[in-house]
């Protein structure tokens, strides 16, 4: 694990020039817009918004005696919007490194400060915006011990995403055509996770399937929360833990492979 722990140290290090790099990373991506960095909190809410807007309003679809609630649109919006984040955060990290490569071949930064901001940068938004979704779903969760599983979920979705965006970084320097297909498996992978439908609505003996999306246990988790108010099942954390761990060695055993032509890739 030590290629995995000297990033971790190198980020610690350089806490304060990856919180710069992240704050000028926002302003360059909205650079010369009228709303400016605003428009990385609206185009969240306006998507989830048109879920709820089509789904529930125009469709006036309802869900079913073994859903967590009946309205769809209210639903779709607490897996729709980590979602959300979960994609930005991929797309955005997994490209860090190659849209780089020039600076990175003249100076000798940690690559993973790189990874760290794109990801960073798009927590930087989702945060905020999960504290007010959780703020408006005190009416359906009731203000109880469940709410503080959040933090946690947070904080684990933060580390999975950070985690699996370096190793698809370093594959991408490595093989480009890893961006065409995160690509398509972002465009497909909503359909692996209970986001659009209950859990209950999959086939049970391929229920299996829907947890090879990294995602679709810290879905479920906040929909607990979120919808019915209870503590997150054990299972579900251990589901979570079990990708953090693979993830971490896999990324560790990649790092340790690529280390030394990294740079020449890009």
């Amino acid at each position: 694990m030590r290629y995995c722990w000297h990033d971790w140290q190198s980020l610690w290090r350089g806490r304060a020039l990856l919180w710069t790099m992240t704050k000028r990373e926002l302003a360059s991506r909205y650079a010369g817009s009228v709303a400016g960095v605003l428009w990385a909190y609206l185009q969240p809410v306006l998507i989830v918004a048109t879920y709820f807007l089509v789904f529930d309003i125009v469709f006036a679809m309802r869900m079913g005696d073994n859903a967590p609630t009946t309205r769809v649109g209210t639903y779709l919006v607490v897996g729709a919007l980590p979602w959300l984040a979960f994609c930005e955060s991929l797309s955005r990290g997994a490209s860090s490194l190659v849209d780089v490569g020039g600076l990175l071949q003249k100076n000798a930064l940690p690559p993973v400060l790189f990874v760290a901001r794109s990801v960073l940068a798009g927590w930087v938004v989702f945060v905020p915006l999960m504290v007010l979704l959780t703020l408006g779903y005190l009416p359906v969760s009731g203000f109880g011990s469940a709410l503080l599983a959040m933090p946690l979920l947070l904080a684990l979705q933060g580390v999975l995403a950070l985690l699996l965006a370096h190793l698809l970084a370093i594959l991408a320097a490595a093989v480009r055509d890893t961006l065409q297909v995160l690509g398509f498996a972002l465009s497909v992978g909503i359909y692996l996770s209970p986001i659009l439908f209950p859990l209950t609505l999959f086939p049970q003996a391929w229920r299996w399937v829907l947890f090879a999306n990294p995602m679709t246990a810290l879905v479920l988790a906040y929909q607990s929360v979120l919808l019915r108010g209870v503590w997150p099942d054990g299972s579900l954390w251990v589901i979570t833990l079990g990708w953090l761990l693979a993830l971490t060695l896999l990324l560790n055993a990649v790092i340790g492979r690529s280390k030394d032509e990294l740079v020449d890739w890009l």
